[in-house]
């Protein structure tokens, strides 16, 4: 295991954008397979087979689109607003939350309309972005105090990606949940 760790270190260390992206669409497709796993094998009778194009539209999501974003987004963070003093956490925490934030959650809504081809790739956006965006207030500002004042710079997207799990567990559960009719 150490000699795996060690490799996985100096690769993450030689291709920061590459390991970065595996670890977070890992995390990305994962919480979506938990969804899955809990909703059609456990929650429904007779249990269905995973949903392995849902899977695939979140893995593309979470390693070729989030994850770079992601990467480039806090190696810009720290470079521009360095060290933890706390008007320095409280000047990222205000950008992540509502400069970086709302665009990612049009970015959620629209790509996978789009990779699902929904006839309107904007309908669920606009009816499920507000309180999506209320629900990220109150999970990632205290899970990116905890980032930006803890978590080593060159970790910042594998620990959001750690705490990505539990929000796209939420994302997936908003995704599932019924847009209104818009007749």
């Amino acid at each position: 295991m150490a000699t795996f760790l060690r490799a996985f270190g100096r690769f993450f260390t030689k291709h920061p954008l590459a390991g970065n992206g595996l670890v977070y669409g890992t995390l990305y497709v994962g919480a979506e397979f938990s969804q899955q796993t809990i909703t059609r094998k456990f929650l429904t009778d007779p249990p269905q087979d995973i949903d392995r194009p849902t899977l695939a539209r979140y893995a593309v999501m979470g390693t070729f689109i989030y994850s770079p974003i992601l990467y480039n987004w806090y190696k810009w963070l720290d470079k521009t607003f360095p060290g933890t003093a706390k008007r320095i956490i409280v000047k990222k925490l205000l950008l992540d939350q509502f400069i970086l934030t709302p665009p990612l959650l049009v970015i959620f809504f629209t790509g996978m309309s789009l990779m699902e081809r929904q006839s309107s790739i904007t309908e669920e956006c606009r009816q499920k972005f507000l309180p999506t965006f209320a629900r990220s207030c109150l999970f990632w500002m205290p899970a990116q105090t905890l980032n930006f004042v803890l978590v080593p710079p060159k970790f910042r997207v594998v620990y959001v990606g750690s705490c990505a799990f539990a929000w796209v567990n939420i994302l997936c559960w908003v995704k599932r949940q019924k847009m209104l009719s818009s007749n």
